[in-house]
């Protein structure tokens, strides 16, 4: 094993070490969550993860946005395959192996990879035009500060320099291995290209970079190896980071759409304590002085959600899914009206908190508590009551995100846990209770309208 092979498998070992602790610092934040079961309608689950995922359904609602991501989902996906072989490359000294076995349909895979390639290329200024020329609103929000922003340019720039470099290699290749080597030249760093040979006049769209470059072979070697060294770092690099970034959604939105909501929306679950309440109070016979059964929980039970570990794995997911596409808060009819209210914030704020509390549970263990809460410290009061319950955020998130259930959860603490609700609320709770109608007037003249004069 040569010294190259040896640093490429030390750079695949650091990342591959990196991103595991990543994947499962994230993975245990999510299972701070409460624990509950998704596993109905299982066919229906994957029809809705092959459409909204893969056919990316949600996506095209907007056509030119839609457009462009499908560009650049299928350049990540398709253009990818190539690192498989960059890594037997890498790890066994050897040049484009997978062009032994496939002979002239390795061509037309490269080929078809650079095209692909253009087409992220396109889609990536596309998109930077769109976030830093024309400013889109929805990327300029309150909650978008400069490291989201900053994220996003980040991804899109990095995109733009690996397909350059994937174009740049493949383009000084077209002339090196379609060029007898001169044995002598193996000091200049050819001798990987001693047994490969690639008939033709080159790749389809680096042929004609490669009319821009120089025709010295020991220059186009540099060249080569300089863009295929830059290409494999800058994809590990990109792997450790997109861990930290909005951009993990492209491994989290498949099973987060899988175990997304599929009831109708705006259907809500009722609370299994308060159920029971009711039932002892409908049934003439219980006595509500008596001793629970054997077994069954005796805790008082705790009403909607203050901090992450009151919200459901489920929920937790939907904040690391958050793509931050804004389309959400576009679509919010409080947020149109200038209220504080913006479900990208909501979940991002979510994900903020998890990361602050799996922080400090590593650094100080199961025992870690700290005064903060996500009610509170992270969303305000003002945010949770200006939500309509109107649905068109979760209607409107491409990768099937509900961010009304949180908000909802949270507004069921401050009723039933803090006694905090608006006035008005409070006085519709008392006309219920005492009325049995949220309308001020006693239940013996409800029917009244109905009265002929």
């Amino acid at each position: 094993m040569g010294i190259g092979s040896l640093i490429f498998l030390l750079l695949l070992i650091v990342t591959s070490v990196v991103f595991y602790n990543r994947i499962k610092f994230i993975s245990r934040n999510i299972k701070l969550g409460r624990d509950i079961t998704i596993n109905d309608r299982t066919k229906e689950r994957w029809i809705t993860m092959a459409k909204v995922a893969l056919g990316q359904s949600k996506m095209v609602v907007r056509p030119v946005a839609g457009f462009m991501h499908i560009l650049i989902y299928l350049g990540f996906i398709i253009i990818n395959i190539e690192i498989l072989e960059i890594i037997i490359d890498g790890l066994f000294g050897t040049h484009r192996v997978s062009s032994e076995f496939l002979g002239g349909g390795y061509k037309l895979f490269i080929n078809i990879f650079e095209i692909l390639a253009i087409g992220v290329l396109l889609a990536c200024v596309v998109f930077l035009v769109r976030r830093n020329v024309i400013k889109l609103k929805r990327f300029w929000s309150q909650e978008m500060t400069s490291w989201p922003r900053s994220d996003a340019n980040i991804i899109l720039i990095v995109e733009i320099l690996l397909m350059g470099a994937f174009l740049i290699m493949n383009a000084a290749d077209s002339i090196l291995l379609n060029t007898p080597i001169d044995p002598n030249l193996a000091t200049l760093g050819l001798e990987h290209y001693s047994g490969v040979e690639m008939n033709g006049s080159g790749f389809l769209v680096s042929q004609f970079i490669a009319s821009f470059l120089p025709q010295d072979l020991a220059i186009l070697a540099m060249i080569e190896r300089v863009c295929w060294w830059f290409h494999i770092v800058g994809v590990f690099a990109f792997l450790i980071y997109v861990t930290y970034s909005k951009h993990f959604h492209i491994f989290l939105a498949f099973p987060n759409i899988y175990y997304s909501n599929l009831n109708n929306k705006g259907k809500f679950k009722n609370l299994e304590a308060v159920k029971k309440e009711v039932e002892l109070m409908m049934d003439p016979s219980a006595d509500p002085y008596a001793n629970p059964p054997e077994g069954e929980q005796t805790e008082v039970p705790k009403f909607g959600a203050k901090d992450i570990q009151d919200l459901t794995w489920k929920q937790l997911m939907d904040a690391y899914s958050c793509t931050e596409c804004g389309r959400c808060t576009s679509v919010c009819p409080a947020n149109q009206t200038g209220k504080l209210l913006s479900p990208r914030k909501i979940m991002m704020d979510t994900r903020d908190r998890m990361e602050e509390y799996g922080k400090g549970l590593d650094k100080f263990g199961k025992a870690f508590k700290d005064e903060k809460s996500l009610l509170g410290d992270y969303i305000t009061h003002e945010e949770v009551w200006a939500c309509t319950t109107c649905n068109a955020c979760t209607e409107a998130c491409p990768v099937n995100i509900d961010p009304l259930s949180i908000i909802i959860d949270l507004r069921q603490h401050l009723v039933m846990e803090e006694s905090a609700a608006p006035s008005e609320l409070n006085n519709m709770f008392s006309n219920v209770e005492n009325n049995g109608a949220p309308w001020q007037f006693a239940q013996a003249d409800r029917m009244n309208w109905a009265t002929e004069n």
